[in-house]
């Protein structure tokens, strides 16, 4: 069978700070697999600056996985350094990947002050100074004094970063460029400028600052054995210096996955970026995201037809990676976009059964969030069995009607199966299923309608769905095999 990456997003925004999310990848391992998991993103592994509340994106020590008495608190919100090796080394024994968080736009949590000379910057134009410069006491020196230079001497001081967004002195926030600095020049140009982000922003033209990364990052993949990387808030980093970093890497390590998160609607922009750094990672499919958002809250006026278009898994397929919603886009979070969950089973299928889709599901559909209430997906089981077990084959696209879309995959030695989505009314439309699947009886295995449907001498079956929904008609021996498996 034609081996096919899924990814899940094994973390969501409000997990509890219970240390235990390690111990759980372990043991969910085996189940992950069952269910056609082959990579798991793992969130931010390091020290934050709020310890082991931190959900991971307050870096404050990237050699500290749990190991050392800082912050408060020796583990990360997600458990000890033993029990993330031992968690990867669950996840290998199960055949899956493992992909680490990686975040290296900013550092927050610094140990000491330092008098640093600086000038303000508008909130909404970066390019516009606002304030003469004058001396401000910025939190800027990481020297980690519980750690005691093990795996790393290095300490960071201010003049590794470009700025900051608070002067100590004045207790003031504010956009705050140190003297003699510029912001990077190849980030996203919203603001004018998307540089600076948030805390001590690192500054990519510091040669200081590129080597110690990339000495890092060696430690870090010898050290966790992991297998790629999901790099955060690339539109906020200098873009030449991703292609630096993954080639060191894979000069070390010539497999390594790497998935960018570059948070922009426009997919030229997107395309614009991959192109400016020489393909080296996939990328986050975020105009798909807001495709299916919109859709959800378009009371059915959405045109299906379009639903793809505008898109990386339409224009660059080769890099994309499709999903529905993630942790910034969950409710209260800062790029809540949530799609409806009306629509969620529909917009899983999307993903998960396009035969060019590399798609990534999220904990919080698989496992719900009880912080908001929110249920699982329930027949996200169901739609990962069957990409794993039944879609293969030859595709046929039938994106011809507003509110009613489908497609059909023949399979390969066996499976197969035919989509019906609709985000209005319900129908029915003819679908080729395959010559090789003639006389056959397909069964809705989402268990929405509970006709038989019988292939016809050319290959033709006449698929329904319920308004509102998505149904998968899959051969009768890949149906019982499917409903034999979900757990």
């Amino acid at each position: 069978m034609t081996y096919k990456r899924t990814l899940m997003q094994y973390f969501e925004w409000y997990l509890p700070a219970d240390q235990t999310l390690w111990k759980r990848a372990a043991h969910q391992a085996e189940q992950l697999k069952h269910d056609g998991i082959t990579t798991l993103w793992l969130p931010p592994a390091y020290k934050g600056s709020a310890g082991d509340k931190d959900v991971g994106y307050g870096i404050y020590d990237l050699y500290d996985l749990g190991e050392f008495n800082q912050k408060g608190s020796i583990p990360t919100k997600y458990g000890t350094k033993d029990e993330y090796i031992e968690a990867i080394k669950c996840l290998h024994d199960n055949q899956i990947e493992v992909i680490a968080d990686v975040v290296m736009n900013h550092k927050m949590g610094a140990d000491e002050t330092e008098e640093v000379m600086a000038h303000e910057d508008a909130g909404n134009n970066r390019n516009s100074e606002i304030s003469g410069s004058h001396m401000i006491t910025a939190w800027t020196k990481f020297t980690f004094p519980n750690r005691h230079a093990k795996y790393s001497d290095f300490t960071w001081n201010w003049k590794h970063f470009d700025g900051t967004d608070w002067d100590q002195k004045t207790q003031r926030s504010s956009i705050y460029q140190f003297e003699g600095k510029e912001w990077d020049r190849n980030v996203d140009q919203e603001n004018g400028n998307y540089d600076y982000l948030m805390g001590c922003d690192l500054d990519f033209s510091c040669p200081e600052v590129r080597e110690e990364l990339k000495k890092w990052g060696s430690w870090f993949l010898a050290f966790t054995k992991i297998d790629g990387f999901r790099m955060d808030a690339l539109k906020h980093i200098d873009a030449y210096y991703i292609p630096e970093f993954l080639n060191v890497m894979r000069g070390q390590y010539p497999n390594l996955y790497a998935i960018g998160e570059y948070w922009n609607s426009d997919v030229n922009v997107l395309l614009d970026y991959l192109h400016k750094t020489g393909n080296v990672c996939h990328l986050f499919d975020v105009p798909l995201h807001y495709q299916l958002e919109r859709a959800s809250k378009s009371n059915g006026n959405f045109d299906m037809r379009t639903i793809f278009d505008n898109t990386l898994l339409k224009l660059d397929p080769l890099h994309a990676i499709t999903f529905v919603d993630n942790h910034d886009t969950q409710p209260h979070q800062s790029l809540e976009s949530w799609v409806d969950g009306w629509f969620k089973p529909i917009a899983y299928a999307l993903i998960l059964l396009h035969p060019d889709s590399t798609p990534c599901v999220f904990y919080g559909d698989v496992y719900g969030i009880p912080h908001d209430d929110i249920a699982p997906v329930d027949e996200l089981q169901r739609l990962l069995l069957i990409r794993k077990e039944t879609a293969t084959g030859l595709w046929h696209e039938y994106l011809d009607d507003p509110n009613i879309i489908g497609w059909t995959q023949e399979g390969e030695s066996q499976g197969g199966y035919a989509m019906l989505a609709s985000d209005s009314a319900g129908g029915e439309k003819v679908m080729f299923a395959g010559l090789n699947h003639a006389g056959e009886e397909y069964l809705d295995v989402m268990n929405h309608r509970d006709e038989v449907i019988v292939i016809d001498q050319e290959g033709n079956g006449r698929f329904l769905v319920d308004g509102g929904s998505v149904s998968v008609w899959l051969p009768r021996s890949a149906y019982e095999k499917i409903m034999i498996e979900i757990q």
